[in-house]
């Protein structure tokens, strides 16, 4: 029996320094310290830890500083890149990054394409991450999916998407709708945001090493795993990310902002008290949006609707219609029943 690593391949960390919604309050999209996801991966039975921060290689850069003889960092990046032909945003997730090639990309973003050559080019593994997340229409769909054949992989189970989304991408994965009609490498990843989701969905391939890890998703051997997404993940990242923030203002965490801007931005923060039930708004409409993106997206491409159905689960979670999927193997405890790390 092959021996096999687990990683959680998409995580973020403090240095996800931009978040996209309401920007002029100056919020980072994490806070989580390289250190604690770290610790956290670790603990929930991730064998390789993965920093893929937005745009930025630092939280990986951090880890390799802070312990130079591990061999079980991959440092990684989550590539903000825009498709020229209907400007949809698109993220490529890179693995193995160094700091020149990290600028080279960085300076290719207004073309995914460019980004993919230079990925190419390097011998750098990537894999195309949330495929409908920016995708409404911008542009038909056919040459939307021109992008599947400029990618190794694609990540088929991310942890705030919904399962709907995920068996999707894990159907688009099987090689039909690409031109050389060959398979997709498939990998997984929480895209965690705080530390409570961290090492709850992985990408999971044969290996003894961080190397031979990578090689096997470079040979399409990776095999995802654990949690899907549903309303409630997202809103409980937005609500941690919220919390930090304050507590960022009031100085317990990173000092982004001058003195007069966090006394603004706090002023704001108490008057929108009322409003704090909107994050939890936002994310249900960005689940409603995606679970119609999903189910036009699989009658566009003649799959069966009932795959892409979806219903609310007991717990509040949205669920593809059918049988519930398992409770994460013994390396990683059910969530709902694990206290809190």
């Amino acid at each position: 029996m092959n021996h096999t690593l687990r990683a959680d391949l998409h995580v973020h960390t403090c240095h996800s320094r931009h978040s996209g919604t309401l920007t002029f309050l100056g919020s980072r999209d994490c806070y989580s310290q390289p250190l604690d996801v770290y610790r956290v991966a670790k603990a929930r039975g991730m064998d390789l830890v993965c920093i893929t921060d937005h745009d930025s290689i630092d939280g990986g850069l951090e880890l390799m500083e802070r312990m130079p003889d591990a061999a079980d960092v991959i440092v990684g990046e989550e590539i903000s890149c825009l498709l020229p032909e209907g400007r949809v945003e698109v993220h490529i997730a890179a693995y193995g990054m160094t700091e020149s090639l990290h600028r080279d990309v960085q300076r290719l973003r207004g073309n995914v394409f460019d980004v993919t050559a230079r990925l190419r080019e390097a011998g750098v593994f990537f894999a195309l991450n949330h495929l409908l997340h920016f995708y409404r229409g911008q542009l038909p769909l056919e040459r939307y999916l021109a992008l599947l054949d400029d990618v190794p992989a694609l990540e088929t189970r991310n942890g705030t998407m919904l399962q709907a989304h995920n068996a999707l991408c894990e159907a688009m994965a099987g090689g039909r709708w690409r031109a050389a009609g060959t398979r997709l490498g498939r990998i997984g990843g929480s895209d965690a945001h705080t530390l409570r989701r961290v090492g709850t969905t992985w990408t999971e391939a044969p290996g003894r090493t961080r190397e031979t890890f990578m090689a096997s998703l470079r040979a399409g051997l990776g095999e995802p795993g654990g949690a899907h997404g549903s309303t409630r993940a997202v809103a409980g990242d937005a609500y941690g990310v919220v919390g930090s923030y304050i507590a960022a203002l009031i100085g317990f965490g990173p000092r982004d902002l001058p003195v007069w801007r966090r006394a603004a931005c706090l002023a704001f923060a108490g008057v929108s008290l009322p409003m704090q039930f909107m994050p939890l708004a936002v994310a249900s409409a960005r689940k409603s949006a995606e679970r119609r993106a999903v189910q036009r997206v699989a009658t566009t491409l003649g799959l069966p609707s009932t795959r892409f159905h979806l219903r609310a689960g007991r717990d509040g979670a949205e669920v593809a219609q059918g049988k519930r999927p398992p409770v994460p193997g013994s390396r990683i405890p059910d969530p709902g029943s694990r206290s809190p790390i």
